[in-house]
């Protein structure tokens, strides 16, 4: 298990403009070629957008872009001619395929916080698609059968323990709340990479909430 701490993200986004990104893999002008992906992960930024601002229209490819609202609500508009709003406990996944175009903003009047996670494509090409499902709980995990990967949402109260699924890649990562895993505490925006997970269990230190990707293969 390799453990990533918030303060090792790499600090991107444009202040002036109200836009703080945290990246925790090799991403933009922060090249690092030994952190590249783990499984099917190629990111996972903390985003926090200001009022008003946002990142104007943008080309994506051959990729599962999967975000998660923490606070706030996400204006998304995309070249596909989807318009919505994502609230927290909402998962929304844009599949780029052969090429997509998307805004993304903070059209409210509160700070919005979001994590978007990046994955690979198994396979090259397809057409875009675009899927929100509002409300996702704990019990439903969320497939991704383009990248071969599963997302669970976890919400655990202080004591309560839940299962990390059993698969040759797992990636951890702790939205808010403080957990124990394997015996190390992870607090917000901190992240674990587990290869050939066995029989992993995570306990909430208090009220917590993660998300973790279970992967059959890199």
């Amino acid at each position: 298990m390799d453990v990533r701490r918030a303060a090792e993200r790499y600090r991107g986004g444009d202040p002036e403009a109200g836009i703080d990104s945290r990246h925790a893999f090799s991403f933009g002008p922060h090249y690092d070629p030994g952190n590249l992906r783990f499984g099917a992960v190629i990111a996972c930024n903390e985003e926090r957008l200001a009022p008003g601002a946002g990142f104007d229209e943008h080309p994506h490819s051959h990729t599962e872009i999967v975000t998660w609202v923490v606070e706030g609500e996400l204006t998304h508009r995309d070249s596909q001619g989807h318009e919505t709003l994502v609230r927290p406990g909402d998962v929304q996944r844009l599949s780029s395929a052969g090429g997509v175009r998307h805004i993304e903003r903070n059209d409210g009047d509160a700070p919005l916080a979001f994590v978007q996670m990046w994955l690979t494509l198994l396979a090259p090409g397809g057409d875009p698609a675009y899927e929100i499902v509002h409300g996702i709980a704990d019990s439903t995990p969320y497939a991704v059968p383009e990248a071969g990967a599963m997302l669970h949402v976890r919400r655990l109260a202080p004591k309560e323990r839940t299962a990390v699924p059993d698969a040759a890649y797992v990636y951890v990562h702790v939205v808010r709340g403080e957990i124990r895993l394997d015996g190390e505490e992870l607090g917000p925006g901190d992240s674990a990479r587990i290869t050939d997970a066995k029989s992993v269990e995570a306990v909430g230190v208090t009220e917590a909430e993660l998300l973790i990707w279970e992967m059959a293969a890199a």
